[in-house]
Order: C-alpha cells, then structure tokens, then sequence
C-alpha cells in the first residue's frame, strides 16, 4: 500500500526505482495589489530548478478544463487520463508529487489522482523546501518521460458542484468546512469580490496544519485530535472542503485522509464560483461549531 506522504528522505533513497514517477505540480498565485488575482503556471520554475527526474504536471493546462470559468477546474475524464498517461502517471507506476511552496499545489493533484481513480500517489511532505533544506540536490534537467496507459475509474463521491453544494446547505449530514484564514472566514477580508461564507460551514484553516518553521505537517496524532473535535470524523457525516479555488481544500482533504478520513469531497470551484454568483447567499461572522 501506498504511503499517503513521505520525507524528503525516503524519496531520495528510492529516486532511481523503476516505477516511480516524481511530479511537481506548482503553480504561482501572486497577490494582487488591487484587481483579481491572476494563477501563473509553474513551468519556468521548475525549468530553472527541480528534484532529478521529475516531470511537471501542468494544472492550469493539461489537468484543467479548457471550457470553465474558473481555474483549475477538473477536465473530463479522458482529457485527464491521456495528460497523466502522457507523464508516465498509469498501470505499475507509483507517483511522489509536490510543489515549490505550501504543498497546497501536490495535494491537489494528488486529490486529482484519486478522483479519477488513482491510488498509488504521495506527497512528498514539506515539498521542494524539505528537499533543499535536507541538502538534497536539484537540477535544471528536464527528463523525458516514459508513457504509461492511465485506467482509472472516477470516484464521483469526492467532488461537489456548485449546484450541490447549493441544494445541500440544510443538509445535517455533511460538514461544509472553509479552510481560508479566520479573517476571510470572516468576512472581514474582501477577498473573492464578496464578503463572507458559505452559510453553515465551519472554519478550519489549512495553514494552521503545518509546522511554520519547515512547511511539514503537524503530528497526525495531533491533527487527528482537532479533527475529532471538530466533529470531522464521524463517518455518519459527509465531509465537503473549500477554499478560495479548489486548491488549499484539498491540503485539509490530505490531511484527514492521514488521519483516517479518506473519503473527504472537495468544492471545486470554492469560493471563486461561489461568489460570483450573486444570488448565492453569504454569511459573515463565527463559526457555527
């Protein structure tokens, strides 16, 4: 069985296996002084620097739909399968994926994996940082990858729409938990062009999972105790992450999964799709929990 994260270490012991895959999967989101903010691929950093070996996975090209209104929206399903079989990502290989920042941008992907059906995927924990500071070397080489057939089976239970997030606001079954900071939360930040969130959803957010000194995460016993306590292990109750864009949800989604909690659905398009409708309702002030 696939780990569901692993150390800078372990992947640098196991780099030259034949099976595996290593994947970075950043992209850049720069914080606007005033106006939307615009996502960057991260190709050109990863040129310029990346673990040896990896490949890069495109999420606002090859692993996005092309047709939506917001980035990094899940593409159908073959459009997904040909991109990851393209990176060698199939039948027999095992993917270590991560990113040059939070770790936010790997465990999107590695959600991504998993809803269409791909198990044997980890984050390397604490992402390029960890690699760097544990005095691994990184090079500018890009690789040429090994196609693989991808044939996964969509998981349809761990993605919501708009619509379903909608039609499900009094549903007592689930937890609809916002993982943005507590001022977003809030609503005292006008980030998403509107105040506020979702009604009903609690707050929890991502960033106060990892250690600020190495970007790993916290102790699992440790995340799992403020999970229980936030009511997001009682398997009786459906779990539905969001963020501002379907990134930073799928960090609390990895999170819980590492706690025992692997069925957890992200909103797709978060806050962003959310929002932008103005007909959609907003609540500002505590948490309801």
């Amino acid at each position: 069985m696939t780990p569901l994260s692993v150390s800078p270490r372990w992947l640098h012991d196991h780099l030259n296996d034949d099976h595996l895959v290593v994947v970075d999967a950043t992209n850049h989101l720069p914080v606007p002084t005033d106006g939307p903010y615009v996502p960057e691929s991260g190709a050109q950093t990863y040129r310029a620097e990346h673990i040896p070996g990896a490949l890069f996975a495109d999420l606002l090209g090859d692993f996005a739909d092309p047709a939506a209104a917001e980035p990094w929206t899940a593409p159908d399903h073959e459009r997904f399968a040909a991109a990851a079989g393209a990176l060698g990502i199939g039948d027999g290989a095992t993917v270590v994926v991560y990113d040059q920042h939070d770790g936010f941008w790997a465990t999107r992907f590695w959600w991504h994996l998993r809803y269409e059906g791909f198990d044997q995927v980890t984050v390397l924990d604490g992402g390029l940082p960890a690699w760097k500071a544990a005095g691994f070397e990184v090079t500018d080489v890009v690789p040429e990858p090994t196609p693989r057939t991808f044939t996964g089976t969509r998981r349809p239970g761990l993605i919501r729409s708009t619509d379903e997030v909608a039609a499900n606001l009094d549903d007592e079954g689930t937890v609809l938990v916002n993982v943005l900071d507590e001022a977003t939360y809030r609503g005292e930040v006008d980030t998403y062009a509107r105040r506020g969130h979702i009604p009903g959803s609690i707050n929890l957010p991502v960033f106060t999972l990892r250690d600020p000194a190495t970007g790993a995460l916290r102790p699992v016993e440790e995340l799992r105790a403020e999970f229980e306590n936030a009511g997001l292990l009682d398997t009786d109750k459906r779990v539905v992450t969001y963020c501002g864009g379907g990134i930073a949800a799928t960090g609390v989604a990895h999170a819980l999964a590492l706690a025992g909690r692997d069925d957890v659905a992200i909103y797709d398009g978060s806050m962003t799709a959310w929002a932008g409708n103005p007909e959609l309702p907003l609540v500002t002030g505590e948490s309801p929990r």
